[in-house]
């Protein structure tokens, strides 16, 4: 394969000190590729450090923002390129390979998208710290929808927080879609497997990104994880659900945790029933008041003006 035209997109807001660490692990990258920005209005300077990298750079309103549709805004804003690479602000590369070993599965012509490793922050707490052993890890695969039955939710798997998606297979399956609170990617990915292409998890190109999350931001992230599903069935059907993934995951968590931190079981099975039930919750959110559904949301501007 020859090398195609890369575009690295960064969604960013009021994250100057993020947004410095993650320009600054792009000099050493292997992979060439031009660094696109879309500022949601910052008011901290991030708007203004990105100009003054000398990076392409787009702002928009903050109450324009959205998940799905600011990525795909700046696809067809920028529409020459034939793969496009997404961080988040608060991630970061420290391997000169990272984007390189990335974009490598697209040799495949039958690979739509490519989902990287996430390790943790230095400073991640323990629980952060299995959350992304548990969810990225080094082994590589490259699945499609007839691995469904054996890795069920896992096949549709990707975070834009690091991956890479062709242009021809996004706009194949109608881009990222601008109507969903969080999980564009998994929208996308699931929308690629069912059309017949390949989705790839690269074990070997890795970044930097984990979130210490309070209690209270577990249930607001699972609540509008809850939402997704509820309104995206389609996904669950084809995929089936995630209650299996959640104890699988609890399981490993204990283990990790380990006889030497037993002290921290009861937290992490408090934590774990404390997303389950906000889960579940989200899924009932068509009999809950909007106001009450933004109180409890991680994603407020949301729901100042739902996509239908």
């Amino acid at each position: 394969m020859s090398t195609p035209q890369v575009a690295l997109v960064i969604p960013t807001y009021n994250g100057r000190r993020d947004l410095e660490r993650l320009l600054d692990s792009l000099p050493t990258q292997t992979a060439t590729f031009d660094t696109l920005v879309v500022d949601s209005n910052s008011s901290d300077g991030t708007y203004e450090l990105a100009c003054s990298r000398g990076l392409q750079v787009q702002r928009i309103d903050s109450k324009d923002f959205n998940h799905g549709g600011t990525r795909q805004w700046m696809v067809e804003h920028y529409p020459d390129y034939a793969l496009y690479v997404f961080m988040t602000q608060d991630a970061y590369l420290d391997d000169p390979e990272g984007i390189a070993n990335l974009v490598r599965p697209f040799a495949d012509e039958c690979v739509g998208a490519v989902c990287g490793r996430q390790l943790a922050h230095p400073d991640a707490t323990p629980l952060a710290e299995h959350a992304r052993l548990f969810n990225y890890p080094p082994t590589s695969l490259i699945k499609s929808l007839v691995d469904a039955p054996r890795l069920g939710l896992k096949t549709a798997f990707i975070s834009n927080s690091f991956s890479a998606y062709r242009r021809q297979a996004l706009m194949e399956v109608g881009g990222f879609p601008p109507h969903v609170i969080l999980s564009e990617d998994m929208y996308v990915a699931a929308k690629m497997l069912q059309a017949g292409w390949k989705v790839a998890y690269e074990g070997s190109a890795s970044c930097r990104h984990s979130h210490n999350y309070s209690l209270g931001e577990e249930f607001r992230r699972y609540f509008d994880i809850g939402i997704f599903h509820a309104r995206e069935p389609w996904i669950r059907q084809q995929f089936g659900g995630a209650g299996g993934e959640g104890r699988r995951y609890m399981i490993s968590e204990l283990k990790f945790l380990g006889p030497a931190r037993c002290l921290a079981w009861p937290g992490a099975l408090w934590r774990n029933a404390v997303k389950l039930l906000a889960y579940k919750l989200g899924q009932q959110e068509r009999y809950l008041p909007r106001p009450l559904k933004k109180t409890l949301s991680m994603h407020k501007a949301y729901w100042d003006n739902p996509p239908t």
